[in-house]
């Protein structure tokens, strides 16, 4: 089973995974969580400073991910979409060549939650972007990329709350 995260930054996807890693339902699981900071010391720009190259690493490690028989990630295809159409430095045309390449593995998942950013509040982590607009057009983006390539997913849902709702949220969907 392929389980994917998506949603801005600082929405506690990364938290929800690592409470996932506790529970015994998921014991046969990889657990797959951002890491920014050693590709910030690759020189790998990130967030509104992306580079197509940047860009094209973060879709490798996902694809990657989806290479897995049972992968819980915190970040999905859609993520990727979503920062590479907002990045200041990739030409219009180049964004629409690497979505229609992207898109072509949303299908990969079992299941996408989205992570709403009702509630929760920005986070400094010292890799991530926090200006807060920046992260509204980042949701925003996301929300546009499900709804466009969403469909190719069976089973996307919107997850709320504190993390034990989510959990819980999750958890019932899956089951069913």
């Amino acid at each position: 089973m392929k389980i994917g995260l998506c949603g801005t930054m600082s929405v506690g996807k990364t938290t929800l995974v690592n409470r996932l890693k506790e529970l015994g339902q998921f014991k046969s699981f990889e657990f797959a969580t951002e890491r920014s900071k050693h590709l910030m010391s690759l020189g790998i720009p990130l967030n509104t400073d992306s580079t197509l190259k940047g860009q094209t690493v973060f879709l490798a490690e996902r694809v990657a991910e989806l290479m897995k028989e049972n992968i819980i990630t915190d970040r999905t295809i859609i993520d990727v979409i979503a920062f590479t159409n907002l990045a200041k430095s990739i030409d219009f045309k180049d964004k629409e060549y690497f979505e229609d390449y992207a898109c072509l593995f949303v299908g990969e998942y079992d299941y996408i939650f989205y992570i709403s950013p009702e509630g929760t509040i920005m986070e400094d982590n010292g890799v991530r972007e926090t200006d807060l607009e920046y992260r509204d057009d980042i949701d925003n983006a996301i929300v546009k990329t499900l709804n466009k390539f969403g469909h190719r997913c069976d089973n996307v849902h919107i997850l709320k709350g504190s993390t034990n709702d989510r959990i819980e949220q999750m958890l019932g969907i899956i089951q069913d």
